[in-house]
């Protein structure tokens, strides 16, 4: 029998605080819902209503209150199928985290002279508080809360203590949905912010829409499987028990604003602090390298090269969430089961994958010579509910270690070889040094190369099926710098050459 000791744990709980602009249309609710179900694996810090330009003159906290009375129902249930010192917080602890924003729009809520809404009180008290740990603001509407504390932090503080209290603020951003977004990003750019930026209101040109917005706005047709974005199939897997129940019916796309926490989710794929590795909530990559001759802390969307559906390679930002959407969308339905059921033993539960005896989600991290082969061994992975059959998957994550769209030429593949049946143990075998530790256009040989990501994907046989993950970093070194070529001023003519 499953023992709740055998389950996944982790280091830290991310602090997260949500901005939310609910009720302007049903995603919001739908992203609290599911948001609820992973409240285990974070320090929530704030619930905070808000306006953005769908809904500018009112804000609708009572409609969280009501998500929370349906969690009610389900934490006991949850607790059941979390190991035990990761449990869910009560529903008391999160209905007293509801506040109420500033009840207008954009930038009429910012100035010397406004007082700060009740929610920019408690995102102030959150951002002032003494915490060695990131505090994550994400925002699902318009960010005029979040504008009028910094503007409250830049004129209380001394530049150097501005710059300390807001060196651990993280944002992402569910583009700007409000005047507010443009002013925090041009007058704080040090600020950690990820954020699509497009045409204003042109949301289909945004990765975040990657989770569900494939049929609403037409991208990428032919490569995302929509199926488990189907209504029917919602209704039969979510919007059951006492928390689904809660679950809206979607109006244009289904929760548009989840990627911001599918982004920190503690699966073993994403690094909160390196937004270029890719996760369930995108990947992204720094906006701009100058910013006018400061360096920007700002980061936008970029592009993954993935095999859809009908088995065409797709390039778009929408692709670094979809090509996840099978696995995010099994785990959704797990645990609304867990809401269900009692009894630990008739319920889903996800692999725990040990590498190289290191445990845990954090990345596995290898120096290793270009051209030399390095064995991994996952055999202590294991399925907390034993009966299940383990399916193990390693493959080449090119895309984060490329500078540009044209990944093939610029990143060489894995050797990726089995040495047992079930693929539990491998040796990888990295590229010479003239393909992964040469400077891109000299084309002078460097000790330290490329940084080449290796996923290792487990995934049970359980109903749903559950997927865990785990990022190697194989860092390329090339101590003796072998492998130069002759280089060129512009980067056709060094493609030229290749």
């Amino acid at each position: 029998m499953a023992s709740p000791s055998k389950l996944q744990t982790f280091r830290i709980k991310p602090r997260v605080f949500i901005l939310s602009d609910i009720s302007n249309e049903p995603d919001d609710a739908e992203s609290l819902c599911r948001y609820l179900l992973y409240a285990n694996q974070f320090e929530t810090e704030g619930l905070v209503a808000c306006t953005s330009t769908w809904m500018k003159n009112k804000v609708c906290p009572q409609d969280m209150e009501k998500i929370i009375d349906a969690y009610a129902g389900a934490v006991e249930n949850l607790n059941r199928h979390v190991h035990p010192d990761w449990k869910y917080p009560s529903a008391e602890h999160m209905k007293s985290l509801i506040r109420k924003g500033a009840e207008c729009y954009g930038m009429a809520a910012v100035g010397d002279d406004i007082p700060l809404s009740p929610g920019g009180e408690l995102l102030y008290e959150r951002i002032i508080a003494p915490s060695r740990q990131p505090l994550w603001v994400l925002c699902w509407g318009g960010t005029n809360v979040l504008a009028q504390v910094l503007l409250k932090v830049d004129h209380k503080y001394s530049p150097e203590d501005s710059a300390r209290l807001l060196s651990r603020l993280r944002v992402y951003a569910i583009s700007d949905q409000d005047d507010t977004g443009a002013w925090i990003r041009n007058n704080f750019p040090d600020i950690f912010y990820i954020v699509s930026v497009h045409g204003w209101n042109q949301y289909g040109m945004a990765a975040w829409t990657g989770i569900s917005g494939d049929k609403y706005y037409g991208f990428d047709v032919g490569g995302p499987d929509f199926s488990k974005m189907e209504k029917q199939w919602i209704k039969e897997n979510i919007q059951i028990g006492p928390l689904g129940t809660a679950y809206p019916d979607y109006l244009f796309i289904p929760e548009g604003d989840t990627p911001t926490f599918l982004y920190l989710i503690q699966n073993g794929l994403g690094i909160s602090e390196f937004p270029e590795y890719g996760s369930w909530g995108g990947r992204y990559i720094r906006t701009d390298i100058s910013a006018n001759g400061l360096n920007s802390n700002h980061y936008s969307d970029t592009v993954d090269r993935v095999k859809g559906k009908d088995g065409k390679i797709y390039t778009s930002n929408h692709a670094t969430i979809w090509r996840w959407r099978d696995a995010f969308q099994n785990d959704f339905a797990a645990r609304i089961k867990w809401t269900m059921e009692k009894d630990m033993a008739k319920a889903n539960h996800h692999p725990v994958i040990t590498i190289n005896d290191a445990e845990g989600i954090q990345p596995v991290k290898i120096e290793a010579e270009a051209g030399s082969t390095v064995t991994l061994d996952a055999t202590k992975t294991y399925d907390p509910d034993k009966g299940d059959r383990l399916t193990f998957t390693w493959y080449h994550y090119k895309d984060p270690s490329a500078t540009q769209w044209w990944v093939d030429a610029e990143v060489a593949e894995l050797e990726i070889k089995k040495i047992d049946e079930e693929g539990r143990k491998v040796e990888v075998t990295l590229p010479p040094p003239e393909k992964c530790s040469v400077e891109l256009m000299s084309r002078k040989p460097v000790e330290k190369g490329q940084l080449l990501h290796l996923i290792l994907e487990v995934t049970d046989d359980g109903i749903p099926p559950l997927t865990s993950y785990r990022r190697i970093l194989i860092q390329a070194t090339n101590k003796k710098l072998l492998g130069g070529g002759e280089g060129a001023d512009a980067i056709g003519d060094v493609m030229k050459k290749e």
